[in-house]
């Protein structure tokens, strides 16, 4: 299947040509970033805890496959772990019934349509 030509990294002044938004170096600095300054003290310390991450890997490794990419019947790896209900919102922050895999793509359209990253409520 024929993929989308690379564009030019968004970070300013980056010329490297990625298939995403930004290269690698650049990815990790605006993730580190937004850890920093844009997420809650909340989320800061919860997803450090030793509690959150042998949920996490049990979940992947019980559903290792992201479970939207699954029902359009794609087979992609899942690398992230996210609550179905967030937990702002009542959601059980342990419970695997309000826990799915997801690959990065998938995890990132659910946050910013619920409004979870880039302030958009």
């Amino acid at each position: 299947m024929p993929r989308k030509p690379k564009r030019p990294c968004s970070y300013p002044g980056c010329p490297r040509l990625v298939e995403g938004q930004y290269c690698e170096e650049h990815k990790r600095l605006t993730d580190k970033q937004y850890n920093r300054y844009g997420r809650d003290d909340f989320t800061k310390n919860f997803y450090k805890t030793p509690e959150w991450r042998a949920a996490r890997k049990r979940q992947l490794n019980s559903q290792p496959f992201c479970e939207e990419c699954l029902k359009a019947g794609k087979r992609t790896k899942a690398t992230m772990v996210d609550h179905i209900v967030p937990i702002k919102q009542g959601g059980d922050k342990f419970a695997p019934s309000n826990l799915q895999s997801l690959c990065f793509s998938c995890h990132s359209r659910k946050s910013v349509e619920e409004g979870s990253r880039f302030g958009k409520k």
